[in-house]
C-alpha cells in the first residue's frame, strides 16, 4: 500500500517478497524473493536500501541485530520494535511509563496461572508473548488446566505466558500517530474499531461520542509511548474504553503495532495525509503531513475472504451502486476470514456511511448478492 505514495513522492520502493506472486511483488517492480527470517536474504536485500522499514513485526532479533551492526538505517529501530514483538516486554515498559494497562503477570506454571486468576477473577486472558494477531495466540480461560499445552510449549521455549485480567470494556479504540527520527510527531483523530470474532471488520473515524478529555488523554499516551520508546514511523496504540463504578470513562492499552495499521486505512481517503504516505515521510525523516480529516466522518469496512475466489465481477455492482465508495484490494489470495481489502466512504451521515461501506464490503466478499 506504500507503492502509490512512494511513486508520488518520487521514492524508489523495494520489497523483500515471500514469493514471485506475493501481493507486493505485483505492484512494486523491485521485489526480490527472500525469507524475512533468514539473515543472508535480509542482508542481501538491505545492501541496496537507504532505509529499511517493516510491514509486520516478525523479523527475528538476530537478523535485525546483524543489520544494525552493519550500519543499516532501520525504522522503527530494533530497540523500539521489540516492544511490538514481545507482549511481555511491552507490558513491563508501559507499566514503567505509567500508561494504563490491564492487570497482568507472566506465568510459567499452572500454580502461577491459578494464583493470578484467583487474584483478579476468572476468566483471564492468556496471550503468547510473540507472534499473535487477529485473535490468534489469545485464549480466554477459566482455569489453569486449559493452558496445559501452552505452558508446556512456553517451558520448552523459555518464553512464559502473558496473563491479563479480562477487561469489561465498552468499545475498542485506536490512536494512530507517526514520529520521525528528528522527533516530529503527528496524530490522527482517535477512532473506534469494531471487531468480529477477533478480527477488525469496521473503523469509525473519528470515534463517535468520544469524550474530548478522554480523546486528548489517549493521544497524549500515544505520543508519550512513541517518545519514550523512540518509535520511528507509524505507531498504532490499541485501547479499551472502560467505565468505572462511578460512571467515569477511561482507557487501558491493549496492544502496540509499529507499522501502518488496519485502524488507519480510513486515512487513505479520509485525511489530508494517509498513513502510508506519512510512514514514508517519517522513516525518511521528511516533514510530516497534516493528519486533519477531510470531513466529519469516514467509515472503513474490511473485505474478508469468503467462498468466492474471483472478486472482480463484484466491482461493477459496487462502483455503480455507490460512486463515492473507494475500494482498495490487496492482491492477496482469498481464504475465509483473511483481510483481502477494504472500502472507505466519507460524508456527513455516520449511519448511512456504515450501511453503505458494509454493503460494499459484503458484496465483494459474496455475503450479500444484491
Amino acid at each position: 500500500m506504500c507503492a502509490g505514495p512512494a511513486a508520488e513522492l518520487g521514492v524508489t520502493l523495494s520489497v523483500l517478497a515471500e514469493a514471485d506472486d506475493a501481493s507486493a511483488a505485483l505492484v512494486v517492480p523491485s521485489s526480490p524473493v527472500g525469507d524475512h527470517t533468514e539473515a543472508d536474504a535480509v542482508h542481501a536485500f538491505a545492501q541496496h536500501c537507504d532505509v529499511v522499514t517493516f510491514d509486520h513485526e516478525h523479523v527475528p532479533a538476530h537478523v535485525l541485530d546483524l543489520l544494525v551492526a552493519e550500519g543499516v538505517e532501520l525504522h522503527p529501530r530494533p530497540t523500539a520494535l521489540r516492544f511490538a514483538q514481545d507482549k511481555l516486554a511491552m507490558r513491563e515498559r508501559l507499566t514503567e511509563l505509567g500508561i494504563p494497562c490491564p492487570r497482568w503477570t507472566r506465568a510459567d506454571t499452572a500454580a502461577e496461572v491459578t494464583a493470578f486468576g484467583d487474584s483478579v477473577g476468572w476468566p483471564v486472558v492468556a496471550k503468547t508473548p510473540r507472534g499473535g494477531y487477529d485473535g490468534k495466540g489469545v485464549l480466554v480461560v477459566s482455569d489453569a488446566g486449559e493452558l496445559t499445552a501452552w505452558l508446556e510449549r512456553a517451558d520448552r521455549e523459555g518464553t512464559g505466558i502473558l496473563l491479563e485480567e479480562r477487561v469489561p470494556f465498552r468499545r475498542e479504540l485506536a490512536v494512530l500517530l507517526a514520529r520521525s527520527p528528528s522527533g516530529q510527531a503527528a496524530a490522527w483523530p482517535v477512532v473506534e474499531t469494531v471487531q468480529t470474532d477477533g478480527i477488525c471488520t469496521e473503523v469509525l473515524a473519528p470515534a463517535p461520542g468520544l469524550d474530548a478529555g478522554l480523546a486528548a488523554a489517549a493521544v497524549h499516551a500515544g505520543l508519550t509511548v512513541a517518545g519514550a520508546l523512540d518509535v520511528t514511523g507509524v505507531l498504532a496504540v490499541e485501547l479499551f474504553e472502560v467505565e468505572g463504578a462511578d460512571g467515569e470513562l477511561s482507557y487501558v492499552v491493549n496492544e502496540l503495532a509499529m507499522r501502518p495499521h488496519n485502524s488507519g486505512h480510513w486515512s487513505m481517503d479520509g485525511a489530508v495525509t494517509g498513513q502510508f504516505e506519512q510512514h514514508l515521510r517519517a522513516v525518511l525523516d521528511l516533514p510530516l503531513g497534516s493528519p486533519r480529516p477531510h470531513g466529519p466522518w469516514t467509515v472503513m469496512a474490511n473485505v474478508l475472504g469468503g467462498d468466492y475466489a474471483e472478486l472482480y465481477p463484484a466491482y461493477r455492482h459496487v462502483m455503480a451502486r455507490d460512486p463515492e465508495a473507494k475500494v482498495h484490494m490487496y492482491g492477496k489470495g482469498v481464504r475465509p476470514g483473511r483481510k483481502i481489502g477494504h472500502v472507505n466512504i466519507c460524508g456527513d451521515d455516520l449511519a448511512d456511511l456504515r450501511e453503505r461501506a458494509r454493503h460494499a464490503a459484503d458484496y465483494i466478499q459474496g455475503t450479500v448478492t444484491e
